[in-house]
């Protein structure tokens, strides 16, 4: 974990919780500080399945991303809200199947990028770069991008697990349709999102909406949506959803696994993982 000084801390905002810290805390990770592990905590003692979900939602990204090189060539990809470097990231899956894949993230926080920088390298063949910009910069996005990417050919925008942080004031699905229509046709959108559908309708505790309420009693943001407006961020940036459409994310294509390691039918349910996931193609 980085060592700070007090200006540090106010530059780097570690006094409070942030949701990429939250999440690489979920996924076994040391880059978080003593306001996330707190706030973990508090979220794990309303939902202890917040780290099954945090891991099912990796896994998607990893399937997703072969999904879209293997059956549709892609091979330039956009990643938003890249979070903390997490073995293997979006470049490693996409390059292991495609070398030659250029990959540009971004993210809005300092000390992802710092590690970013650090640990992010591609193959000779590939390439990756790196944004400082928040999703509401979708000019700046895409200026930056063109920069590694050559936007009228097919790409594909990731934004795995980003939205929900995002709220109706912002118009996230506008901001999706502001990416992709500088995508060619034939690219593809990765998305996945938080939502409480899954809820049982009793429950008091391990919920979505338990979840969420400790989000926003730490000053963040957790839009949990429901399915058909979840599908309307594919519908609006004009891409048709793939097979098997919008699932459950621990139920997407699961034979695309890249590690291979045996899945058993019922160890996860929806419930758990509380996160709608797919991925749609731009025609």
């Amino acid at each position: 974990m980085m060592a700070t000084n007090g200006g540090d801390e106010d530059r780097l905002g570690v006094k409070r919780a942030h949701p990429a810290r939250l999440y690489d805390f979920y996924l076994g990770g040391k880059t978080n500080y003593p306001a996330d592990r707190e706030t973990a905590a508090e979220v794990l003692g309303a939902n202890p399945n917040a780290m099954v979900a945090a891991r099912e939602n990796r896994g998607f990204m990893h399937r997703a991303v072969r999904y879209v090189v293997e059956q549709h060539g892609i091979r330039q990809f956009v990643d938003i809200g890249t979070g903390i470097p997490t073995e293997p990231n979006l470049h490693q899956v996409a390059q292991q199947f495609a070398p030659d894949a250029r990959v540009v993230y971004t993210d809005n926080d300092p000390i992802v990028l710092t590690y970013a920088r650090a640990l992010l390298t591609g193959t000779r063949e590939g390439r990756t770069d790196y944004i400082d910009a928040d999703v509401r910069e979708p000019d700046r996005i895409l200026e930056q991008a063109d920069k590694t990417l050559d936007l009228s050919e097919p790409a594909c925008l990731s934004v795995v697990a980003l939205f929900h942080f995002v709220g109706d004031d912002a118009d996230p699905h506008g901001l999706t349709q502001r990416l992709l229509d500088a995508m060619a046709p034939g690219s593809a959108l990765i998305l996945s999102h938080a939502t409480e559908d899954f809820d049982p309708e009793d429950a008091t505790t391990g919920t979505m909406r338990e979840l969420g309420r400790v989000y926003r009693s730490r000053g963040m943001t957790l839009a949990l949506r429901d399915k058909a407006t979840t599908e309307r961020f594919f519908h609006q940036a004009g891409t048709e959803i793939a097979d098997p459409g919008l699932t459950p994310s621990h139920e997407w294509r699961t034979e695309l696994e890249i590690d291979q390691k045996p899945r058993l039918a019922g160890m996860v349910s929806a419930a758990e993982v509380g996160v709608w996931a797919g991925v749609g193609i731009k025609s």
